[in-house]
């Protein structure tokens, strides 16, 4: 296959001759509504952290309201991400067989009606039940968005649009454990769920309405859960792409890490008000969103993939470092403002590291969107299940698991990607192809 970009998109996949003349009409009618195809697939993509950020500042109240250790309750985290992981599984090859639509819509009816039964669970086990099964309906939108933008864009036109996409997913960390700490204002727990179950109503309503179909019938997969399985073999059997999905789950482990330990770390240890750490919350993640625009806008495009997000996983792992000597009392006491700045500075390089590995990964699938998207979210959410209870192994005086497992996590995922991925000697086989080419047309 042609190189796209400058970058590697040779797949395990076998691909077709090209796309049939009315799909191609198709796709070109809807990227000329990328605006609005931008907005939809990042509510869609929002819906995660939605689901997870306007929670975290009610962690320590459910905790006391349901008079459960905060290892229990952390579960009801761990619960919606493993579903969110497993959910995957099924609606990816489902999206490859039925087309994305249908599959997303039944999603996301049943992500509204059990986020409704969330908020009135009387104990800590039945919401951590419901909250799983949050997860697996919530996973249609994660997994079938990832698989649209697959199925309407390639190589670093791709990358591009999931750096954009970045930008409107990640207003949703930004606002949402600000609306959670205005929400416990006015009331509990319960009215956090509440709000998402109108915000789900909502998006489900502009998904029936805006999303049309980008999977034509004739590219669908008509077999069954055997050659769903058969597909993923032969994309795990790919080493590359095996290695942009582990570093790319890595990388999410140790953003969950985060994500799980904050509430505690912040508010717990070191003192915070529940709108405090709302506030730090959402400049992490702006730091997140304006490094992903500087990827998109800036270094796409001029600088190889590759070397994008090799930096991004090292900055994440020097970040990491920095935070394991500080909590540890390596410096002695320190206060939350140089805690603080190493977690910003971890969160932002996730706008170098995040969006790359989707793209560098889905480069290799043009036909095989739905499978490919399932494993990339599916590897991202259970290693993120496994950071969450990891975080908060030594209880909640200390933040030193907390780094420990962000600093494995980053150190492993750097790992992955030089060991399988194997940048540079994918970079001096594209060189020598590019100059066999122009010696041939000599």
């Amino acid at each position: 296959m042609p190189e796209r970009g400058g970058q590697d998109t040779q797949g395990p996949i076998s691909t077709t001759a090209g796309a049939t003349a009315p799909h191609a009409v198709a796709t070109a009618a809807v990227r000329r509504t990328s605006l609005l195809v931008t907005l939809v697939l990042g509510g869609l993509t929002a819906l995660p952290p939605l689901s997870m950020d306007m929670y975290l500042p009610a962690l320590p109240e459910v905790t006391d309201a349901l008079r459960s250790p905060a290892a229990t309750v952390q579960l009801t985290l761990t619960a919606c991400l493993a579903g969110m992981a497993l959910g995957q599984l099924v609606v990816g090859p489902m999206s490859d067989k039925w087309g994305r639509r249908r599959p997303l819509l039944v999603g996301m009816v049943v992500y509204v009606l059990a986020t409704a039964v969330c908020a009135f669970a009387p104990n800590v086990e039945l919401l951590i039940g419901f909250r799983l099964l949050q997860g697996l309906a919530g996973a249609a939108g994660i997994v079938i968005a990832r698989a649209v933008v697959r199925d309407l864009y390639d190589g670093v036109e791709m990358a591009r649009f999931f750096s954009t996409l970045m930008l409107i997913s990640g207003v949703a960390p930004v606002v949402a454990p600000l609306i959670g700490g205005q929400v416990l204002r006015l009331t509990d727990w319960r009215g956090v769920f509440a709000v998402l179950t109108v915000v789900g109503v909502l998006l489900t309503a502009v998904v029936w309405k805006f999303l049309h179909e980008t999977l034509p019938a004739e590219r669908r997969h008509a077999g069954g859960v055997g050659e769903a399985l058969r597909t993923m073999g032969g994309l795990l059997k790919d080493r590359v792409f095996t290695g942009y999905m582990l570093a790319g789950g890595l990388a999410f482990a140790a953003l969950f890490a985060y994500i799980s330990a904050s509430p505690f770390v912040v508010q717990e240890i070191y003192g915070a008000s529940p709108q405090t750490f709302s506030l730090l919350f959402g400049l992490n993640s702006v730091g997140l969103v304006v490094v992903g625009q500087i990827n998109g806008k800036l270094l796409i495009g001029r600088v190889s993939l590759d070397k994008v997000l090799g930096l991004g996983l090292a900055v994440i792992a020097l970040a990491a470092t920095a935070l394991l000597l500080m909590t540890s009392g390596v410096f002695g006491e320190v206060g939350l403002a140089p805690v603080a700045a190493g977690l910003f500075v971890l969160m932002s390089a996730m706008g170098l590291a995040m969006p790359n590995t989707n793209a560098q990964a889905l480069m290799r699938t043009p036909n095989a969107a739905g499978s490919a998207s399932a494993l990339l979210g599916t590897s991202s959410f259970l290693v993120g299940a496994v950071a969450s209870p990891l975080v908060g192994i030594a209880g909640e005086a200390t933040a030193v698991p907390m780094a420990v497992v962000q600093l494995a996590s980053a150190v492993a995922a750097l790992l992955c990607f030089l060991l399988l991925c194997r940048p540079w000697q994918r970079a001096a086989g594209a060189a020598a192809a590019t100059a066999g080419a122009v010696a041939r047309q000599k």
